[in-house]
This record gives structure tokens, sequence and C-alpha cells, in this order.
């Protein structure tokens, strides 16, 4: 046995942020940070949580699943009802993964198939969406369990064509502005959608929901839930709280006691027949 109060998981991407390491804690009896088996693992699967939240009204870009064997089976037909449904520019994603790996940027048709291979070289299935052109990135953490609070939003400012890979961990030249710079309706529309998004995934804990938002008309569309966030004092989840008001250590204590809470509650539920 192990005598801990709380796992705090920092583990990113496959294997800790799609519900198996959440499972293991769950049969190990730990209370742990963050979403349970299931809303971890529909977070980051981008098909699943884009069906869940479009089905609850969540707007966002236009959408498709591409899985492996149909595309294999016909590549040139998906392409081209690719190029006729969605038009470009468009992304093509590995539908479970993270950190901008495997997802290209496509702006014409001769490129469209090698990056959908790409993608499938990380994931059996891939998601591939329509671009959302001249918009502006913003980010929104959540706290929270039953309740949960949105904090001010913030706004990355890539210095690549999008916040890839190297922009986010090489180059580090991308621009973190917190609070975003928002008309306050549309900030308030962020906090919305992101509660609305955290609640429609059955999330805990805490997560960071992203967005685009259009620069021309301020339409907000849902980009991805994030549920095990960067953490650092310097990330954007701990900045964006810290704009809040909660500054990063007792952000850390409302985590853990959120943890502990969470797993309590868990322990009264009548999972099996005691009168048998």
């Amino acid at each position: 046995p192990l005598a801990l109060d709380a796992v705090f998981p920092i583990i990113h991407g496959w294997g800790g942020e799609d519900g198996r390491l959440q499972g293991l804690l769950e049969l190990s009896g730990l209370p742990y940070v963050g979403a349970g088996v299931c809303g971890s693992a529909v977070a980051m699967d981008k098909e699943m949580a884009r069906a869940v939240l479009e089905r609850r009204g969540v707007p966002m870009a236009p959408w498709r699943t591409i899985r492996a064997e149909e595309f294999d089976d016909d590549p040139a037909r998906l392409c081209g009802e690719l190029a006729a449904g969605l038009g470009f520019p468009m992304f093509v994603k590995p539908a479970n993964g993270g950190s901008s790996v495997g997802i290209r940027r496509v702006r014409e048709a001769s490129t469209l198939a090698d990056a959908v291979r790409y993608a499938l070289e990380h994931d059996r299935k891939a998601v591939v969406e329509r671009g959302v052109v001249d918009a502006r990135e913003i980010e929104c953490a959540v706290l929270g369990n039953e309740r949960p609070e949105a904090s001010v939003p913030g706004e990355i400012v890539p210095a690549a064509e999008f916040y890839t890979y190297e922009d986010k961990y090489l180059d580090g030249a991308a621009q973190l502005r917190v609070p975003a710079p928002l008309e306050p309706e549309i900030a308030e529309r962020v906090r919305s959608l992101a509660i609305e998004a955290y609640r429609g995934l059955d999330l805990a804990g805490m997560a960071r929901v992203d967005f685009f938002v259009e620069r021309d008309g301020g339409r907000v569309l849902f980009n991805e839930a994030n549920t095990l966030p960067g953490f650092t004092p310097i990330s954007m989840y701990s900045k964006l709280w810290e704009a809040t008001g909660v500054p990063y250590g007792p952000l850390v204590r409302r985590l853990v006691d959120l943890a502990v809470r969470r797993h309590a509650a868990a322990q009264r539920l009548r999972t099996r027949r005691t009168d048998a």
C-alpha cells in the first residue's frame, strides 16, 4: 500500500492523459488530480470530443474523421471528398495526440494525401477540419468539479503559421498575452463555452480549453480541451489563474483538495450489491 494523499499526474499525451493512467489510479484506490477515465479518454480523442460537443451545440469548424483502412482503400476519392466538403486551407491531425505532433496545414489538393498519411503514422484515424482563416488562438483555464470556474482568457500569438511543436517547445518565439485583449462580451463568451465544454466532456479538477476567435465578427469556435495542461509557474494554465486572482501555490492546493473530495464522493457510491 502507498500512503499517499493524492497523485498529481504530470504525464502528458499517450498513456498519461488519455485515461490509461487514470484507470490504474482508480484500480489502486488513489485520489488523483484531473479528469477521470471517461473524461480523459474522450477529451484526448478529437473525434469523440467533437462529436460530443457538437451535439451539445458548442460551435466549431466543419470537420471529418478519416480511418486508416478507408484511406488505404481509395485515397484519391477520399481526398476529393475532403477538398469538396471542407475546402482549403484545412488542418489534418491525428485523432489522439497533442503538442501539435503529426499535424499539417494543407493549402492545396496536391499535398492533402501526404498530410493524411503523415497523421495516420501517429494514430489509426485522423481528424480533418476546415482551417479558420484570420483567427486568434484563445485559451481559457477551468478549475473545479461539479461547479467549475473559468479564468480570464489568454491569447497565443504563434511565431509560425500555426502553433507548432517547435513554436511550443524549441524556439520559444510564441507570445503569451494574459489576459487576452478581447472585447468583454467575447471574453465572456469564451469563458461560458469553456465551462460548457468542460461539463460536456465530463471533466474534473482542471483543464485548458482552446478556441479560435475570428477577427472579423468575433465568432468563437472550439478547438480542443487539454485535461493535463502544462503546469509550471510560467505555463498558460497557471498564468491564467494568477491573472484571475489564484496564485500558483493556492492553485496547487485547490487542485489536490478537489481530487481528495472527488475521491471521497466516489467512495460513497453504491458500486456493488451488499445484500447478496
